[in-house]
């Protein structure tokens, strides 16, 4: 009678829940790269227009190549998105004009497309990509590090994917929304109180879509207020 060969268990494989340091990649180095065109563009104000344009196709092709790592996105509430989305490009616009003297003045860069091109073709062109950029890309691109992994991070530090998306937690709440507003955006205080809209959002609704959504309509809508004014202080 054959003897069954024994089981070789390696110890050194991940449980089947671990999420692994290839699903954190995908959520930070899009947010990462995008910050450090950012940063060229405000440090040399002749790449700006260059630095943006390569930033938004980069991270374009980065969530491309990542899609399979993030967790499948859910849309309810989506609608809901479009309604907090208008009141969202309200509070935006109407706290920066309460309390814009509040940052430094030395930090407001003015981005006028006018002064960047002496095409209008060329300049119509960054615009597209502009508005297309803040409308498509950084929607997608913000919520699924700031309210899909950082929101989980900080519930379930060992690894993210044990919490569930839009799971409430105080601590995630107001993290989230301080670092998404001090940490990358110069109207911090405006950031601020529009992140915990969002996350407000995110809790009621467990929707990572929505929150997608609200953000997408309120940079759409932002771009439209700017063309519309000519206040380019606000991209």
């Amino acid at each position: 009678m054959a003897m069954d060969k024994p089981q070789i268990i390696d110890d050194a494989s991940p449980p089947a829940s671990a999420s692994g340091p290839r699903d954190d990649v995908a959520y930070i180095l899009p947010m990462l790269t995008f910050l450090l065109f950012t940063w060229v563009g405000g440090q040399w104000q002749s790449l700006y227009a260059a630095s943006y344009m390569a930033k938004t196709a980069i991270v374009a092709c980065m969530l491309l190549y990542f899609r399979r790592r993030y967790t499948p996105i859910r849309w309810n509430g989506w609608w809901l998105g479009i309604l907090l989305g208008v009141a969202g490009v309200v509070q935006w616009v109407g706290m920066e004009r309460l309390i814009g003297d509040l940052y430094p003045k030395m930090s407001h860069h003015v981005r006028d497309p006018h002064e960047m091109f002496s095409s209008t073709a060329m300049m119509w062109a960054f615009i597209a990509i502009r508005w297309a950029g803040a409308s498509l890309l950084v929607p997608v691109m913000e919520e699924l590090f700031w309210r899909d992994y950082l929101w989980r991070q900080v519930i379930s530090p060992n690894d993210f994917k044990l919490a569930g998306v839009g799971e409430w937690n105080l601590g995630a709440f107001l993290v989230v929304a301080v670092f998404f507003g001090a940490g990358v955006h110069i109207e911090w205080l405006t950031a601020i109180v529009y992140g915990l809209m969002i996350g407000a959002l995110l809790a009621v609704t467990r929707s990572l879509g929505a929150c997608i959504v609200m953000h997408a309509v309120t940079n759409f809508l932002l771009g439209a207020y700017v063309l519309k004014t000519g206040q380019w202080i606000f991209w």
